[in-house]
């Protein structure tokens, strides 16, 4: 029965969401709540993580996690600033790809062995502490909570690096499955309700089908508690908060409830100056939302403080993809093109995000009838990479030329 649940696309979209859910980091760096270790470093090294100075962030979760080496709390931080780094270089980083089920069998940028097998290795230390110690005490709250996050932490590993659908619903269960005891034992302890909460929404989505396969492996769903245990965990101003009010943002996007989204991502973007893709998505929500205006302003607002170098050298340019999309929407195709064309304005370019960019501007282009800059930016998309789907669609348009 379980192969059932294989067998359907929304299921692999609900055990990669499962998974990113459990991307928890665990603090609030600007909030109140005490963060776990108590350690003078935290507070930096949290700041550098939400603000995507990933480096940074892991230089100081390592003198963390040396200084407490007996704490699985600290070695998932650092588990969770490499796993995240690892995803940003892959080009796993983008929440709008999570708002629908595209992004299922999509092909990122390999990962690095080298990073795998960290992970790996810190997945396993984490276990042996919190294990150790939940066979002395099977109700230690503290050590069952830092297990789901250990687990949730592989099951995002397995998911979207390996690909490996079984493993990520297994630990996606067992993290479950700790975090629901944390709450019966503690039902104060509201940093749970993250994952909790997130595989509620997510089981509650399901076809039947799907819902009934699933029910066999233990888990249920029910949409509206898990939005609102979600909800508890980023009002809370706990140590989940920041993590829980992203993870509802990208489930309220997939509801449609654009303004309490739109409201998160203007209370948490202000906070993280250095975090482009949180302005980013402001962008994306009022632009599914229909307010067109305001997100092409908020998308120019992204790419001018991309240029101006407020996000050091992080790939913001993928802010000018979308401002292409936007106004190719509203056929502004000589604006669309100069849009997609700003990609190769910046030094450094992530490749992918260039490829695209040419292949964008060259269908507006074909869209203007200028054919010969159309087939300009076809080649150039080819060069780059002959060995992707942009290229394979590069290839069609220079034998056929695009028309909408």
């Amino acid at each position: 029965m379980l192969l059932l649940l294989f067998r359907h696309r929304p299921a692999l979209t609900a055990i990669t969401l499962l998974a990113l859910a459990q991307v928890c980091l665990a603090a609030d760096p600007a909030g109140t709540a005490a963060l776990r270790p108590p350690d003078p470093l935290n507070q930096a090294a949290f700041e550098h993580y939400y603000n995507l100075d990933y480096d940074a962030a892991i230089q100081d979760f390592e003198r963390i996690a040396a200084r407490h080496p007996n704490d699985p709390l600290a070695l998932n931080h650092l588990l969770s600033a490499i796993q995240v780094r690892e995803l940003y270089r892959m080009g796993a980083m983008n929440s709008g790809e999570y708002s629908n089920d595209n992004f299922i069998g999509q092909a990122h940028r390999p990962a690095d062995p080298a990073q795998k097998e960290r992970i790996k290795q810190l997945v396993q230390q984490a276990e042996k502490l919190e294990n150790a110690e939940l066979a002395r005490n099977p109700n230690n709250v503290d050590m069952l909570y830092a297990r789901g996050v250990t687990r949730g932490q592989f099951a995002l590993y397995t998911a979207l690096i390996e690909r490996a659908w079984f493993s990520a619903l297994r630990n996606a269960v067992g993290a479950r499955h700790d975090h629901e005891r944390v709450l019966e034992l503690a039902p104060q302890y509201t940093d749970a309700k993250l994952v909790v909460g997130a595989h509620n929404y997510v089981m509650g989505n399901l076809p039947l089908a799907v819902k009934i396969a699933v029910a066999l492996v233990g888990l249920s769903g029910d949409k509206k508690k898990g939005l609102e245990y979600l909800n508890d965990a980023y009002r809370a101003n706990g140590e989940t908060s920041v993590d829980a009010g992203i993870v509802l943002m990208v489930f309220l996007r997939r509801e449609h409830r654009y303004a309490e989204a739109l409201q998160i991502a203007a209370t948490i973007s202000p906070r993280f100056p250095r975090n482009y893709l949180l302005p980013l998505e402001e962008a994306n929500l009022l632009r599914a939302s229909g307010k067109s205006g305001e997100a092409e302003d908020q998308y120019r607002r992204v790419w001018q403080n991309g240029r101006e170098g407020k996000y050091g050298n992080l790939h913001y340019e993928i802010t000018a993809i979308g401002l292409g999309d936007l106004l190719r929407s509203e056929k502004k195709y000589q604006a669309a093109a100069t849009a997609y064309e700003l990609v190769s304005e910046v030094a450094g370019a992530d490749p992918e995000l260039l490829q695209r960019g040419n292949l964008g501007a060259g269908e507006m282009y074909d869209q203007l009838q200028k054919r010969d800059l159309a087939v300009k930016k076809y080649e150039a998309v080819v060069a780059a990479n002959s060995g992707n789907a942009e290229a394979d669609q590069a290839r069609k348009r220079m034998k056929d030329a695009y028309r909408e």
